[in-house]
Formats: C-alpha cells, sequence, structure tokens
C-alpha cells in the first residue's frame, strides 16, 4: 500500500505516546502529560483506521486461497467475502488518505464565536439573532457547550453583537469555514410592499488560545469592572460583577458581564482576550508564509460575501464552492452538517494528495 511506512512510523509514534502516558514520571507533570495526550490525541483516529486497513487486508489475504479449494461451496463463500471485503478496503484506504492530509493546528481546539449586524438595519440584527440560533441548534447536535460572553440586543428584540465561547470535541474543525459575510434576501417584516431587501451580518471564528499558546503579562492587562445592565435579576445594577478587560500593548478591549460572578465574567473575558491575541498572532506568522491556510477560505477577510441565504426560494448558496441547497430552512434549524461536509472534502482536495512531506 502506498504511504505503508509513513503510516507504520505514525502507529509507532502512537505507540510510544501511550507508554509515555503511564509513565509516573509523565504522570507527575500536568503540562507535559496534557501535550503527550493531545500528541496521542491527534493521531488516534488515523492510527484507528489504519488497523482497521491491515485487518480487511489481512482478512482480504486468507480468502484468496480459498478460491483454490475443491469443494465449490467454498470457492462460492471466498468469492463473496472478496466481493464484500475489496470495495471495504479500497473505501478505508481512501479515508486514510484523507486522514493523512496536512492537519490545521486549531483543528481540536475550541472556538470563540463573534456574530455582528452589519449592513441592513433592524433586519440585520434580526437575522444576526437566528443564525445565532442556527450555531446553537448545530451545537447541541453535535453536544458541545455554548456559553454567551456577551451580547447587544437591537430595539426590534434582535442582536447588534453576540459573542460566545463553543466549546467541544473538533469544534474548530467543524466551524473554521464559517467566517465571513452572510448575506439574507427576504421580505422583512415591516417591509409593507413586499419587496425583497438585502441584509448582512458578520461571522468570525477565532480558535480558542489556552496558556500553552498565548501568553498574558499581568502587567499588560488593566481591568475595569461595572454593574451589568439588560435581564439579570437582583444583581443587576447593584453589583459590580461586570468585566472589561484591556489588552495595553495592542488595544484589545472584552466586556463580560454574562455571570454574576465577577471571577466568571473575569475567566471568560481572559478566555476571549487570548483568542484574540492568538488570532492576531496568527495573521502575522501567515503573512510571513504567504498566508498559506487563509488561502483556503479566499482572502480570509471576514469582508468577504461567503454564503447567501434566500428566504423566498428557500434556497441557501455557498459562493466559494458554488453549492447550492433548496432546504434553507432546515439550515435554519441547524441542519448545517451538509454544508460543513461539502467544504471540508472541497478544501480537503484543494490541499493535494498526501504524503509529499514525508517523501
Amino acid at each position: 500500500m502506498e504511504y505503508r511506512k509513513k503510516l507504520d512510523d505514525i502507529e509507532a509514534r502512537f505507540e510510544d505516546l501511550e507508554r509515555q502516558m503511564a509513565d509516573p514520571a509523565i504522570i507527575a507533570d500536568a503540562e507535559t502529560y496534557r501535550k503527550v495526550a493531545r500528541a496521542r490525541s491527534e493521531i488516534e483516529p488515523l492510527v484507528s483506521k489504519y488497523r482497521e486497513y491491515k485487518q480487511t487486508s489481512h482478512n482480504l489475504e486468507d480468502a484468496r486461497p480459498m478460491l483454490s479449494e475443491a469443494d465449490p461451496e467454498l470457492q462460492s463463500m471466498a468469492r463473496d467475502e472478496m466481493a464484500r471485503l475489496e470495495p471495504e478496503l479500497a473505501r478505508i484506504g481512501q479515508e486514510l488518505k484523507v486522514l493523512l492530509l496536512p492537519k490545521d493546528p486549531n483543528d481540536e481546539k475550541n472556538v470563540v464565536l463573534e456574530i455582528r449586524a452589519g449592513t441592513g438595519g433592524d433586519e440585520a440584527t434580526l437575522f444576526a439573532a437566528e443564525m445565532f440560533r442556527l450555531y446553537t441548534r448545530y451545537a447541541e447536535d453535535q453536544r458541545w457547550r455554548v456559553d454567551v460572553t456577551s451580547a447587544s440586543e437591537s430595539a426590534v428584540g434582535g442582536l447588534k453583537e453576540v459573542i460566545a465561547l463553543v466549546s467541544g470535541n473538533r469544534v474548530f474543525s467543524r466551524l473554521k469555514y464559517e467566517s465571513g459575510v452572510h448575506r439574507v434576501q427576504r421580505v422583512p417584516q415591516t417591509e409593507q410592499q413586499g419587496r425583497v431587501h438585502t441584509s448582512a451580518i458578520t461571522v468570525a471564528i477565532l480558535p480558542e488560545a489556552d496558556e500553552i499558546d498565548v501568553k498574558i503579562d499581568p502587567k499588560d492587562i488593566r481591568i475595569d469592572t461595572f454593574c451589568s445592565s439588560g435581564p439579570g435579576g437582583q444583581s443587576v445594577n447593584t453589583t459590580y460583577s461586570a468585566v472589561r478587560m484591556t489588552h495595553l500593548p495592542t488595544g484589545l478591549v472584552v466586556s463580560c458581564q454574562d455571570e454574576k460572578s465577577q471571577i466568571k465574567n473575569r475567566a471568560k473575558a481572559e478566555r476571549v482576550l487570548r483568542s484574540r491575541l492568538y488570532e492576531l498572532e496568527l495573521e502575522k506568522q501567515q503573512q510571513a508564509i504567504g498566508a498559506e491556510r487563509r488561502s483556503m477560505v479566499g482572502t480570509g477577510d471576514r469582508s468577504e460575501k461567503i454564503r447567501t441565504y434566500n428566504f423566498p426560494q428557500n434556497r441557501v448558496t455557498d459562493h466559494r464552492i458554488g453549492l447550492t441547497i433548496h432546504q434553507l430552512d432546515q439550515v435554519m434549524e441547524g441542519r448545517l452538517q451538509p454544508i460543513i461536509d461539502a467544504l471540508t472534502e472541497h478544501y480537503q482536495k484543494e490541499q493535494g494528495e498526501p504524503g509529499a512531506e514525508a517523501a
């Protein structure tokens, strides 16, 4: 099989990592153990698929000699077994090729989801709220957790802006292609003439950075506290639980008032700030190396229109890959997986055949 040596090396690396995870010295060092566990987790799907490939290949080889048996019944059994195993082996081999493609180092990370209303006034804020509901529904299906950090409502019940932390299994790998401008075409409720209006929102998906990725010097942070506003019960406007965190070197400002506890708001704000600093550092690196990862999503500029949601035609179109689905009503209920799958497959193919870097 092609890439067999590469796969054998990866399997040997996996077994070495498993031995390290059982080493008392590594278990005693929390940071080292976390790094080892993360490395093991990243290659586990590939190793599992490779072992499935080897077992299927072994079963196929065991069936071949039976074709030479004198017993016609055994020959028939062998042909049936081979007819089943050969396409299965081809399918597993193709899945291995996909798993061997270069990985985005952020794929395993949680994300900071930011949605902001753009052109279109009140209609844009209503669509922003609907898109946040879409992502929340999708997250529920994936068994992810969504924690709102801050939200700003409009007078008509929409959202001018919402920032949330989405945590779970491989969140960034699923949502990373959602960054950009999302355009909506429909007749607003306030429109008397029945004319279709076009509005837009921006979505940003930032990989959440942890302390290993971004070190924040406490001297570089200014913390301001203030009273929460909006719904929240007796604590609203009576306790200084809301937090505004300013990163002095960059001027980045993050606010959080979702929790009644100042400590929890501060922790959430720091997670968002860390992720924004990580994004800034990534952009610097990408500019230096020709923006390799950004090439997967056009220019990577969040002002780039990526998708149109046409309500009169029940149609959603992703302009990057020319995909059109006439099931907009289902998509708005959180059934986003067909679009995510199509985008993932498209950009994996664009990356080319795996294994070249191992030559």
